[in-house]
């Protein structure tokens, strides 16, 4: 790559890249072509840590935030996983700003998010953020990978307490969303 290439992902000035490059003093090997290009050949960092990441969906239920953590924790354990972060959370799988989560999408140090279920790191568009964090050499690992069809009334019932809490507040959204629910049924 170029010297000016490497020096932005180092966060570093080219000029000040440049400096260390003509006293000697660059920590990577590098080589200056006949056009005057510093060509550097340093190895892209792939980023190898691994985070759990635990959720429920409402604060009743923070006591199997813990028992989910432990089960993440032995089976990374098991499979010589290096943890580096875990994550317990509390909040809608429809929830897209959940703190923890996008700390996790951001940090380039994690390479794999270790999860128990697909439904425990986000209920829809988990295609699009594998996909993202594929074109960054980074992945999703899910340990439970069997798929729930059984689910789909419960993703529905998602999908309308989630809009009703948009529009109504989050006060009245289970009592709407049940009335909905009891609609369609009969």
């Amino acid at each position: 790559m170029k010297l000016s290439v490497w020096a932005k992902r180092q966060g570093i000035c080219y000029k000040t890249a440049w400096r260390m490059w003509k006293e000697g003093r660059l920590p990577v090997p590098a080589e200056q072509l006949p056009t005057g290009t510093v060509i550097v050949h340093a190895e892209p960092s792939q980023p190898n840590g691994v985070a759990l990441y635990a959720r429920v969906s409402s604060s009743d239920q923070k006591a199997d935030l813990d028992r989910q953590l432990a089960r993440l924790t032995e089976f990374a354990l098991s499979k010589r996983l290096p943890i580096v972060k875990a994550v317990k959370e509390v909040g809608s799988g429809m929830n897209g700003h959940r703190k923890g989560l996008i700390g996790l999408l951001r940090d380039p140090n994690i390479g794999v998010i270790l999860v128990e279920h697909r439904d425990r790191l986000m209920r829809f568009g988990l295609e699009y953020v594998e996909a993202a964090l594929a074109a960054q050499s980074r992945s999703v690992l899910v340990v439970e990978s069997d798929e729930r069809t059984d689910d789909i009334v419960g993703d529905l019932h998602e999908v309308i307490v989630s809009m009703c809490a948009r529009l109504y507040g989050k006060r009245s959204a289970q009592d709407r969303a049940e009335k909905a629910l009891k609609a369609i049924h009969e």
